[in-house]
């Protein structure tokens, strides 16, 4: 049978090429026209073993040949064959999509009921080889149209219909979402984020006027005014799936949107990494609190409430699989990077959840560090060194050296929290070693930050009094700064200057430590880590009170206490007890002074964190009691 097909084909092609030389055929349109009638289903292979016969002929009938006429009639005819290798290509590309597409309808059909939202969102998943255009997504809608006249299940039928008006609403709303992408950028300085207030946050208000949908509004307008996603899922009344898949396409439209725009900024490539980053993060933790809301919608029945959670959960590991393919997927930042608000520090606990469906993988594995850097800031030590051990694990297996290396780095700084400095050096010095050996310029200034860090820290626990002791210490953490400023890594940067910071504060030498924690504070806030940004305002508050500056100490405790406990870092509780010793010892001096340092404290965590701080204060004194 193939040998029949592959002579049939042989002759097809010859036709094509006599007709071309004889000027019948005058475009390639006419070309490809003849190919989609003449090429049968399933047969691609047999023609195109056929196609290369002729065209490895053509070529070699052109190089050997001497006489001229006959040497120009082989050119023409190995440029008719071109043409037909050229819409063949064409041919394939299109074939395949439709057939992707009528594969893809054939596996909405048959899945059971309770996966059928699955297989759609799966269709949607960024991470395909080759995932679905908006214009294919709307040919698939088409095609799911005509098949409704066709389906005799009603249950099906309802099913089909669900999904072809969830991505037909979703791709009418992004037309008009698509125009104010970016425009909020230029008429506000404003956020992606969470953080701020309703007119400071950043699009979401402007998209919400844009959308007519119920549920994208609602969803929009809660994540402007600051409100929890979570309490605003959980109030729908009912759901179908319709629009959750309807929010699914406008937001990973958005998203996509946005990360591209945000990478060709290359006038400020950090910037544009910076805000990519941001972006990630942001819809990452907007599908882990859709799929909570649903968990807790009481309103809705407990199938329909699992399959819309299992859903979202599914769309926020398609989101970070994305993300951690990313060449500034941050090893060493966490998952608050971008956020503040009380209600956000849940998210690791959300994003846990998904993860024990994924088996080990290179996107696992730095996954799992993201996560377990942000465990660490929020005092959760055991927690963290369980998933950076995952992520070393899996690292390891995946071949991944600079993932393994930061999981060492962050086991080091893990270590040093939790006292054990003697595994914080250990950790260090593996991380230096591999990091040095694999090439690995960030993973090696994280190192010797780490590892001059544990050594301080363990000559003052073991009260080591010989000055060359810190003098080596001090020096591998002034090779990490050097490295990471020469790299010009900002999250490095402010590792490394809040370690000399805080190692100088352990050795008694504030003046030393002023410096290095203010240029911490202010590297950290242009990378955008909160926790270093809150550590580094904690012991500058430490460090101004023992010189005595006891104005900039409140400040810069007010401002470390405020942004520590926004993200659930225990530490807050330092700062806080410097103010209520401060409080103490001023009495009604120390309202002045907070008043005085207003317009200074306003300016990072604005107003409403300005009204926070006596709160925060009241709540510490209470725990004391």
């Amino acid at each position: 049978m193939s040998d029949s097909l592959s002579e049939r084909y042989l002759a097809f092609i010859e036709q094509i090429v006599e007709i071309t030389l004889k000027g019948q055929i005058r475009s390639k349109e006419q070309v490809y026209q003849m190919l989609v009638e003449g090429i049968e289903a399933g047969t691609d292979e047999i023609f195109e073993r056929s196609l290369d016969e002729q065209l490895n002929t053509a070529q070699s009938v052109v190089k050997t040949e001497k006489d001229e006429l006959k040497q120009a009639k082989a050119n023409r005819r190995l440029r008719a064959i071109k043409t037909i290798q050229t819409e063949w290509e064409r041919w394939q590309k299109e074939n395949r999509v439709s057939g992707a597409i009528a594969s893809t309808i054939q596996q909405i059909l048959n899945a059971d009921e309770r996966d059928r939202l699955t297989v759609v969102l799966r269709v949607l998943d960024p991470n395909q080889k080759q995932p679905l255009t908006l214009d294919q997504l709307q040919q698939l809608a088409k095609l799911l149209h005509q098949q409704l006249t066709q389906i005799a299940n009603p249950d099906l039928a309802q099913d089909v219909q669900q999904i072809l008006t969830g991505i037909t609403a979703g791709l009418e709303s992004w037309q008009r979402l698509e125009g104010n992408l970016v425009s909020w950028i230029y008429e506000k300085r404003s956020q992606i984020g969470f953080a701020g207030t309703p007119e400071q946050n950043g699009p979401w208000g402007l998209w919400a006027k844009q959308v007519s949908s119920p549920f994208p509004k609602a969803l929009f307008n809660a994540i402007s005014l600051n409100q929890s996603i979570v309490e605003a899922t959980g109030k729908q009344a009912s759901l179908e799936p319709a629009a959750l898949i309807e929010l699914a396409v406008i937001l990973q439209c958005l998203q996509r949107g946005l990360v591209q725009w945000f990478d060709k900024l290359v006038y400020d490539s950090k910037v544009g990494a910076k805000l990519s980053i941001s972006t990630f993060l942001t819809f990452a933790a907007i599908w882990v609190q859709l799929a909570n809301g649903f968990e807790r919608a009481t309103s809705l029945n407990s199938s329909n409430r699992e399959r819309l959670a299992n859903g979202c959960f599914q769309i926020t590991l398609q989101i970070l699989r994305a993300f951690s393919q990313r060449e500034y997927f941050p090893l060493y930042g966490g998952i608050f990077a971008s956020f503040s608000g009380s209600y956000l520090r849940n998210t690791l606990d959300y994003l846990s959840e998904p993860l024990r469906q994924v088996e080990g993988t290179q996107e696992k594995a730095r996954i799992l560090t993201l996560l377990g850097y942000s465990q660490h800031a929020q005092g959760r030590y055991e927690q963290a060194i369980v998933f950076h051990e995952q992520a070393l694990e899996i690292a390891r297996e995946a071949g991944d050296r600079p993932c393994e290396i930061a999981n060492l780095n962050h086991l080091s700084r893990t270590c040093v929290a939790q006292k054990n400095y003697a595994g914080a050096i250990s950790y260090s010095q593996r991380a230096l070693i591999y990091s040095r050996q694999a090439g690995d310029r960030l993973g090696e200034a994280n190192a010797l930050a780490n590892f001059g860090f544990s050594e301080v820290f363990q000559a003052k626990q073991q009260e080591q009094l010989e000055p060359e002791i810190y003098e080596a210490a001090i020096n591998y953490l002034e090779q990490g700064l050097q490295l990471a400023e020469k790299l010009g890594d900002r999250q490095s940067q402010a590792l490394c200057f809040s370690s000399l910071g805080i190692a100088h504060v352990v050795l008694d030498q504030p003046e030393e430590a002023l410096n290095y924690l203010t240029d911490g504070w202010k590297t950290a806030q242009m990378s955008g880590d909160l926790y270093l940004q809150g550590l580094n305002l904690a012991y500058l508050a430490q460090v101004c009170y023992s010189l005595t500056a006891i104005g900039n100490a409140v400040g810069y405790g007010s401002l470390g206490m405020y942004i520590l406990e926004q993200i659930g870092a225990n530490e807050w509780r330092q700062p806080a007890g410097l103010l209520t010793i401060l409080k103490g010892q001023l009495s009604l001096e120390f309202q002045n002074i907070l008043e005085q340092k207003r317009p200074t404290i306003i300016a990072v965590i604005g107003v409403d964190g300005y009204d926070y701080i006596p709160e925060l204060l009241e709540r510490y004194q209470q725990s004391l009691e």
